[in-house]
C-alpha cells in the first residue's frame, strides 16, 4: 500500500497492490457489494458511475468485455475494460430483470458505506492504514496498476476518461505502483535479504559499533 498526502486537504491518496486488491475482494459480502468493488478496482469507475451501470451497458466487443459509461464526469462517453465475471453477471441480470436492470441499484453513499465496512475490518485485522481507503482509491489503484503493467498511458486515459495525460499523471500516476517498486527493488541485493549486513557482522567478532 502506498499513501500520498493531499496537497490542500486532510487525508491521503492511496494505491493498493494486487494482493491487497484480492484481499479487499475476498471480504465482499453478497453479489452487489462484490460488483461495486469490482467495477471500481477492475474497471476504474467512479462511485457515481458504478451505481448507474445497467445490464445492457456491459457488452462483449472484439477487444473483450467492456462497460459503456454514459454521462460520466464532464458529460463524456467512454468504454472501459471489465472482467468476464462482470459480463456474465450482467447477462444474467438482463435475462431475469431486463436490459435496464441496474447492477448496483443504490447510491454513492451506499458504495461508500460498503467500502468503509470492508476497510474498517481490514484496518482492525491487518493494517490501520486501510482506514484511509476510499471508493476513489479503487479507481486510482486501477489506473496506476495499468500504467505499471506498461499499458500505453494514452490508452489508460481513454479508458478512464481523462482528457489529457497531464491530469492522469498528476492525480493518478502520482506514485509508482507497489508491484513496480518491488520489481525494481529485486535488483538491489543488499535490500532483498540483508546478506551484506550479515556478512560484515560475521567478519567482526565484536559486532556492529554505532558511531555517535
Amino acid at each position: 500500500m502506498n499513501l500520498e498526502p493531499f496537497d490542500e486537504e486532510d487525508g491521503y491518496r492511496v494505491w493498493l497492490d494486487q494482493g491487497e486488491v484480492a484481499n479487499l475482494l475476498s471480504r465482499c459480502e453478497g453479489q452487489k457489494e462484490e460488483l461495486a468493488i469490482t467495477l471500481g478496482v477492475r474497471s476504474g469507475l467512479r462511485a457515481s458511475e458504478i451505481v448507474a451501470v445497467e445490464a445492457q451497458h456491459v457488452v462483449e466487443t472484439s477487444a473483450g468485455p467492456r462497460v459503456r459509461v454514459f454521462d460520466s464526469k464532464g458529460k463524456q462517453y467512454r468504454e472501459t475494460p471489465t472482467t468476464e465475471s462482470v459480463r456474465s453477471t450482467a447477462n444474467t441480470y438482463a435475462e431475469l430483470q431486463g436490459d435496464d436492470a441496474r447492477l448496483v441499484p443504490h447510491s454513492k453513499r451506499w458504495v461508500q458505506r460498503h467500502v468503509d465496512r470492508i476497510t474498517d475490518e481490514l484496518a482492525a485485522a491487518d493494517d490501520e492504514m486501510w482506514a484511509h481507503v476510499t471508493p476513489h482509491d479503487l479507481r486510482r489503484t486501477w489506473a496506476t496498476s495499468l500504467a505499471g503493467s506498461e499499458v500505453d498511458p494514452l490508452l489508460v486515459c481513454d479508458w478512464g476518461g481523462w482528457s489529457d495525460l497531464e491530469t492522469f499523471l498528476e492525480h493518478y500516476r502520482g506514485t509508482y505502483s507497489p508491484e513496480v517498486q518491488r520489481r525494481e527493488l529485486e535488483k538491489v541485493g543488499w535490500l532483498s535479504d540483508g546478506g551484506a549486513m550479515r556478512g560484515a557482522a560475521d567478519a567482526d567478532p565484536d559486532g556492529w559499533v554505532l558511531e555517535t
